[in-house]
């Protein structure tokens, strides 16, 4: 058990600190190159094998510095000193760390690629696929691997511990509900005998959650399990296990020929979410790719954003911040900007993430702010 558990610790820091140094490496490789023949073919010609070590080796110092001075400090504070950072559990530093020394450098040598060939009028590398894919697929890695650390990687799903990262339909925490006293036995009233008299709490609770109850007017009822008007609450659910709670814990299981077909694991989920977290992102980052634009200004704009867009990997999957922090962050300035794209460029991004970026912030404004309004309120309308 001991050999298993520093097998996967060793395994996961491996992937995570080679998430962290190839993509630097590849990045900074290639702006090397980009810079060589800029030297070379410039009037007069320069030295270009002397600017591309020069790189190449400021590349590797960078790696080597950030690692010895940030990234192993901050391992060992994260594992041997837990409670050394509060809040640990509601956000990820080691994420935090990795999208400000990996992720923040390569874009901004994928900017200066494109400004250096745009002030030399030339078009040698656009960094269409590796460079930008790698950088991608190691956020990818790094949010997969600290969501899936905590949990066995052999045996039955059921069966493994169980992290706030992932989706689970099992209750960690439930609220002790205060019992409802029994009724004394008072006098009879005539022409109800053989009836006990029913409390006044207990008559009160009939009539707030009895079959009369009516909904709240943000569609809720008051003492109905996951409602907000609920008198107990269950807490230790993921947000995505909340809206998939009703067919995980059916009773009713299908034990047919294809009952194989029903196979589910929050496990291997990890990364069809992970993947599809980033979706939005890795299209927006492939635009800038496109030769008509990475030849323009327009690439900063895109670049920034979809920075910015990564800094969501640092809030916990469960937090509810997640929701408005991807309006903010991601759905709303890239609306703008594909809206700016498709007017200057064409259709170079798909509308179907144009109409993806609008419609989630539509429905964000609308759910959360403008149904609260009075206007809205139709139960209260008729009284």
């Amino acid at each position: 058990m001991g050999s298993g558990r520093t097998l996967k610790f060793a395994l996961c820091e491996v992937l995570q600190f080679a998430g962290l140094c190839v993509p630097l490496f590849i990045v900074m490789q290639r702006f090397a190159v980009i810079v060589a023949k800029v030297k070379t073919s410039a009037q007069p010609p320069g030295d270009g094998s002397t600017a591309y070590w020069l790189i190449v080796a400021s590349s590797i110092a960078y790696v080597t510095s950030t690692a010895l001075l940030v990234w192993v400090p901050m391992k060992y504070m994260v594992f041997m000193k837990k409670k050394f950072l509060i809040g640990r559990k509601k956000w990820r530093p080691v994420a935090l760390v990795y999208v400000i020394l990996s992720t923040l450098p390569c874009f901004a040598f994928l900017i200066a690629s494109s400004e250096v060939q745009i002030n030399n009028n030339m078009e040698h590398d656009t960094f269409t696929e590796l460079p930008v894919s790698l950088v991608l697929f190691s956020l990818i890695c790094i949010d997969v691997v600290e969501r899936i650390r905590h949990c066995r990687l052999t045996g039955q799903g059921n069966d493994m511990e169980r992290d706030a990262d992932i989706p689970s339909t099992v209750l960690t925490h439930v609220e002790q509900v205060t019992p409802v006293t029994p009724a004394v036995p008072g006098p009879a009233v005539p022409g109800q005998a053989g009836q006990t008299p029913m409390p006044a709490n207990q008559h009160n609770d009939r009539n707030q959650n009895g079959p009369g109850t009516r909904p709240e007017t943000n569609g809720t009822v008051p003492g109905i399990p996951g409602n907000p008007g609920r008198p107990f609450s269950i807490s230790g659910l993921s947000s995505r296990s909340a809206s998939t709670t009703a067919y995980r814990m059916s009773p009713y299981a299908y034990t047919g020929p294809l009952r194989f077909l029903c196979a589910s694991d929050a496990r291997a989920e990890v990364f069809v979410d992970s993947f599809m977290f980033w979706m939005d992102t890795v299209e927006m980052v492939r635009v800038a790719g496109h030769p008509v634009v990475y030849y323009s200004g327009w690439v900063f704009p895109i670049y920034i954003f979809s920075f910015l867009s990564c800094l969501r990997v640092v809030v916990m999957p469960h937090s509810p911040l997640l929701s408005s922090l991807g309006v903010a962050l991601q759905d709303f300035p890239f609306f703008f900007v594909r809206v700016g794209l498709v007017a200057f460029f064409g259709f170079v991004t798909p509308v179907l993430y144009l109409m993806k970026n609008l419609l989630v912030c539509l429905a964000f404004i609308y759910f959360n702010f403008v149904t609260r309004l009075r206007v809205f309120n139709t139960e209260r309308m008729f009284f």
